[in-house]
């Protein structure tokens, strides 16, 4: 976790830097990235849980920037998932990272309203796919995958997205993996507009928005983060309320998790690691617990570690 939370910060400042080059008007050269890629995907490679959870730690103010490392992390355990070999995972992942570029050059006042954009507002924002494609085919670099993503990430298979209205098997494979790891991020991260959903629930409300994601990429994509991703908050059978802290690949119902709190007494109990895989575990999941209902500040720490969480 200490060594993802140190990747995340250093992808954090080249996205910043990436951001900033681009108002000023510099040319990008996508393959400049390659080498953060090729070192956050080997994160991902040895430890999938720690990268792609600890980029979904936003600030409101950093959202933009670590938005996009976010999504490279998911983009490569998505790719990792669905046997695409170590060059196709890091593509998937450069693709990922530039997704959003185009924003770069969007007003920073619509970026950080604190509120519901306007109709006009959101006229305007729709436009950062088309502005970021121009700017990777301008720079020359960028492989079929980014384009793909950066222009096509909003489109949904039922063809309700944009910029192009496209359906199903017209949206190019990598753009629909994008989309599904774009809506992911946001929906579960703090934004300047909304609180983060928890992980869980968020799986679960994009599994009911039909015709938005390509059916099949979105299994792959549960079973990369697990039905339950780390950082998930749960009620287990004995009545106590825990954190989700690892995965079991082998089934995606026993996570690791820790427990700290009783709902029978309402206090908080020591903190419990329990392997819930193993058969002497005693305790199952029963739920996901809604985060609303509760405040545990510390609930990040918990899994993350002090370190990781540290900004």
């Amino acid at each position: 976790m200490v060594q993802a939370a140190r990747l995340c910060r250093q992808s954090k400042l080249a996205v910043q830097q990436l951001f900033a080059e681009v108002r000023m008007g510099k040319a990008l050269s996508a393959q400049a990235f390659q080498p953060l890629v090729e070192e956050l995907a080997a994160s991902v490679f040895r430890n999938p849980g720690a990268l792609v959870s600890l980029a979904r730690l936003k600030t409101k103010d950093d959202y933009s920037y670590m938005h996009s490392v976010a999504v490279c992390a998911l983009m490569v355990a998505l790719a990792r998932e669905l046997g695409m070999d170590v060059p196709a995972c890091r593509e998937a992942g450069l693709a990922g990272l530039l997704h959003d570029v185009g924003k770069a050059l969007m007003p920073l006042e619509l970026l950080n309203k604190p509120g519901k954009l306007s109709e006009a507002e959101f006229v305007v924002m729709r436009s950062h796919p088309l502005r970021g494609h121009e700017l990777l085919v301008e720079g020359g670099s960028a492989g079929a995958a980014a384009l793909d993503v950066c222009l096509h990430h909003h489109e949904r298979v039922d063809g309700s997205g944009y910029p192009h209205g496209l359906k199903g098997e017209a949206i190019a494979p990598a753009a629909r993996m994008g989309a599904i790891c774009d809506v992911y991020d946001a929906i579960s991260s703090t934004r300047p507009y909304k609180a983060a959903w928890d992980p869980a629930d968020s799986l679960s409300r994009m599994a009911s928005w039909d015709g938005h994601f390509d059916a099949p990429l979105f299994a792959a994509f549960v079973r990369s983060l697990g039905i339950y991703p780390t950082g998930s908050l749960v009620r287990l059978r004995s009545g106590r309320l825990a954190v989700v802290v690892k995965q079991d690949s082998k089934n995606l119902t026993a996570p690791t998790v820790k427990a700290f709190f009783s709902t029978k007494s309402n206090m908080p109990t020591a903190v419990s690691q329990i392997d819930l895989a193993r058969p002497d575990a005693n305790d199952a999941i029963l739920a996901r617990e809604p985060r609303g209902q509760w405040n545990f500040p510390h609930l990040e720490t918990l899994w993350a570690g002090e370190a990781a969480t540290r900004r």
